[in-house]
């Protein structure tokens, strides 16, 4: 899956030193397309980690994550919170551009794990929020995007909030309505974080 000259994920001690060997990154074939890997960017202490699916044309060309379109809608989302980028850290399921923006492939999303999962590691977040089905799917393999957005759930002694994808709510207005409402329960969502750890501080 990974070449043999990559580093392994516990090599990576730095969120720095991840987006280095993410930029540098062969393990798939998504790499021979794309101008610029996109590892992801914001707050290194962040409580909440935001992950889309994949980069977009914008973010393949600008080596940044959600500066498009749908980018802008996810920063007047977060405004209404409110927070802002420099509050979260946003980072996507796959680093590189897949073609024609289409969903990932499921080998291409196991070739990014390791990145994924390291970065987790290292942002220690307490609140994770998926962007759309693929990166819902990561972590809840049996949801349904139409049925458990807006939902706080639990993943690993985290909080896991899934949303609709910010493009999405661009091509439908209805989807984007319930994109403002959802997004609005993030206060909740860490809410809910303080109270699963104090619960787990107890029980320990």
């Amino acid at each position: 899956m990974t070449n043999a000259d990559t580093p392994q994920p516990a090599s990576w001690e730095s969120i720095n030193e991840l987006a280095a060997a993410v930029r540098s990154c062969t393990d798939c074939g998504l790499h021979t397309s794309r101008t610029n890997a996109v590892p992801g960017s914001g707050a290194s202490n962040a409580k909440i980690l935001i992950i889309g699916e994949g980069p977009g044309l914008n973010e393949d060309q600008q080596g940044l994550p959600f500066v498009g379109r749908s980018g802008k809608l996810l920063d007047e989302l977060l405004a209404e919170v409110p927070l802002s980028r420099e509050d979260v850290f946003i980072t996507n399921v796959v680093k590189c551009r897949p073609p024609e923006n289409r969903d990932p492939l499921p080998d291409e999303v196991a070739s990014c794990r390791p990145y994924l999962d390291r970065q987790m590691q290292l942002l220690d977040p307490k609140v994770i929020v998926t962007l759309g089905r693929v990166s819902m799917l990561r972590f809840h393999p049996t949801g349904k995007i139409s049925e458990d957005h807006g939902k706080i759930l639990e993943w690993e002694g985290r909080v896991l909030f899934p949303l609709y994808h910010p493009a999405a709510g661009l091509r439908n207005p209805a989807i984007k309505r319930e994109l403002q409402k959802d997004v609005l329960r993030l206060p909740e969502a860490l809410e809910e974080w303080a109270r699963l750890s104090a619960n787990a501080s107890v029980t320990q």
